[in-house]
């Protein structure tokens, strides 16, 4: 058995403002965000590109390294994005076919499922 693998993501608009989230379906959930499936801050600022994200298989550690990243001061977080994309480009360019194509679903940051046909 695949162990299930969860994802704490940053999300940026043109304008550089920063989100983060966790979850278990990096692909699906990073589609959501684009196609503003998502009510909320990604929506409202536009934070359509993915420019940085780390896995685990561990669930826990995924969302105090979440909690742990929220906590940094915007310049400490420009400072990781830059480390690992020092170009911003969006990563999920990289993902391959519409995840909206298939049945899987994605787990937010709260644990509630959030279908790909929402």
């Amino acid at each position: 058995m695949v162990p299930k693998t969860y994802s704490v993501y940053i999300m940026a608009s043109e304008a550089c403002v920063l989100y983060i989230g966790v979850t278990s379906g990096l692909e699906v959930r990073v589609y959501q965000h684009k196609q503003n499936l998502v009510e909320g801050f990604t929506k409202k600022y536009k934070c359509h590109k993915l420019v940085y994200f780390e896995s685990t298989t561990d669930v826990q550690a995924a969302l105090a390294r979440e909690k742990q990243l929220k906590g940094w001061t915007r310049f400490k977080k420009m400072q990781l994005i830059q480390k690992f994309n020092p170009t911003w480009k969006d990563l999920s360019e990289e993902f391959g076919p519409d995840p909206s194509t298939s049945s899987d679903s994605a787990q937010d940051d709260r644990g509630e499922e959030q279908l790909r046909s929402e």
